[in-house]
């Protein structure tokens, strides 16, 4: 049962990530979309911040890239009185009313971090910013002017070309196949295998994100490192 991808088969999705070539009539490596899975498994972020990433938010001379992390999300007031209420809400915790119809408000919030890129995905968008035409849109230039189903796609062709199959999800025991964020999920993951101490979780949790610690935390449960260290630790052989 295999339940997440390792370094070796993220390589293999870089190598089979190609562009139909109409004047060669066949399929060719495309550095944009070898540099997209680089990005997605090298810096461990959502896709969504990938696609958000323009030429000025990156330093080649740092080795630096800035993400931004850009959410919406609907929250539910009581129409009465304006008290926040939950999804199973019948009745307003704040003035005692039956809720008929919810006001809905969409609430945006926006992080970002600074994240380093290692020399050679460096050297990669180099090539790309320096040999390829980024695209204008609304005035900004950005890496990879494409959406996030072209991007789905882009993963889903090369893992079929690669021979990769599916995955297990290690909670639920459902398969899935392979898609961007199941490479934000091996980074993780192989970033633990590297090392799984309280501090490296921390890291962890600044490099992906996260708000809470216990997002992070999941990634042990998948690896299941530490309970293994733990256990090996009780019967010595």
């Amino acid at each position: 049962m295999k339940t997440f991808l390792e370094p070796w088969e993220v390589s293999l999705l870089e190598e089979n990530a190609k562009t139909y070539d109409r004047r060669q009539l066949e399929w060719v490596p495309c550095v944009m979309y070898q540099l997209l899975i680089r990005f997605l498994f090298r810096l461990g972020c959502r896709v969504s911040e990938a696609l958000a990433v323009v030429v000025e938010d990156v330093d080649l001379d740092s080795r630096t890239v800035k993400l931004l992390q850009l959410k919406e999300r609907l929250r539910l007031y009581c129409p009465n009185c304006g008290v926040r209420l939950g999804r199973a809400h019948q009745f307003c915790p704040g003035c005692g009313r039956k809720v008929e119809a919810a006001e809905k408000r969409l609430q945006e919030s926006r992080r970002q971090r600074i994240l380093p890129l290692d020399k050679s995905t460096a050297a990669m968008l180099r090539e790309l910013i320096d040999h390829g035409v980024p695209v204008a849109k609304d005035g900004r230039r950005l890496l990879f002017p494409i959406g996030r189903n072209q991007a789905r796609h882009i993963i889903v062709l090369a893992a079929k070309r690669a021979g990769l199959g599916p995955l297990t999800n290690p909670e639920t025991g459902k398969e899935h196949g392979v898609s961007p964020h199941r490479l934000r999920d091996a980074f993780a993951t192989h970033a633990l295998s590297i090392d799984s101490s309280t501090e490296a979780l921390r890291l962890l949790q600044e490099q992906l994100g996260h708000k809470s610690i216990s997002q992070t935390m999941r990634y042990t449960k998948i690896t299941g490192k530490e309970q293994r260290d733990w256990y090996n630790k009780l019967f010595k052989e």
